[in-house]
């Protein structure tokens, strides 16, 4: 029987509103590759990268959801097994950053309730046009108990961290839980603590 190239297989989740980044997001990071060109998602579309986390090969399917309103009922059906979701806005664009508790809203009464959450602050390159402050988006991730980090796809810009760290929460937690599962029958496990949140790029 042929070994299985992976240990475990995730699916991630990009979302937020039209415009951040997103689409840039996943092909730096799966492609490490920039365009400026890139049109708006329609619906869905999704990248496959195989990482390296804690010495398991973890298989990384990454789901690029539209933000247009127009599209929101596509983007709500694809939360279903989800395990790391990241939410996306353009530190250039207040509303986006407005926006986040929308988001976080939809996450809550659509992801499973387990689901890995990070908050990112896109194109932290474009300081001089900044409109939301990192304090801001801070302030909104440790409100909700949620990692952070400023990052820019055109430089890349704590692309590639974000993803791992979300990546590794994850099969932690799933570690976690699996090793409980085998101590315990019949007990309900508590949630973990979430740690506070991390920001990386430097502006």
């Amino acid at each position: 029987m042929a070994k299985k190239a992976y240990d475990y297989l995730f699916k991630l989740l990009l979302i937020g509103d039209s415009g951040v980044g997103k689409t840039c997001l996943l092909f730096r990071f799966s492609d490490d590759a920039f365009n400026t060109t890139f049109i708006s998602t329609i619906g869905i579309d999704f990248k496959i990268k195989t990482v390296e986390v804690d010495g398991k090969k973890i298989k990384l399917q990454i789901w690029d959801t539209a933000g247009q309103e127009r599209f929101h009922t596509i983007t709500t059906s694809y939360y279903r097994g989800a395990m790391g979701i990241m939410l996306v806005y353009d530190i250039t664009q207040e509303k986006t950053f407005d926006n986040i508790a929308k988001w976080l809203r939809n996450i809550d009464e659509h992801a499973s309730e387990g689901v890995e959450r990070m908050i990112l602050g896109n194109k932290c390159d474009m300081n001089d046009k900044r409109m939301a402050s990192k304090e801001k988006g801070e302030g909104i991730a440790r409100e909700h108990n949620i990692k952070f980090y400023e990052t820019s796809a055109k430089d890349n810009i704590c692309v590639e961290e974000a993803f791992m760290r979300l990546t590794q929460d994850i099969l932690r937690k799933h570690q976690a839980g699996a090793t409980q599962d085998q101590a315990t029958t019949g007990v309900v496990i508590p949630k973990e603590n979430r740690a506070k949140p991390a920001n990386c790029c430097s502006t």
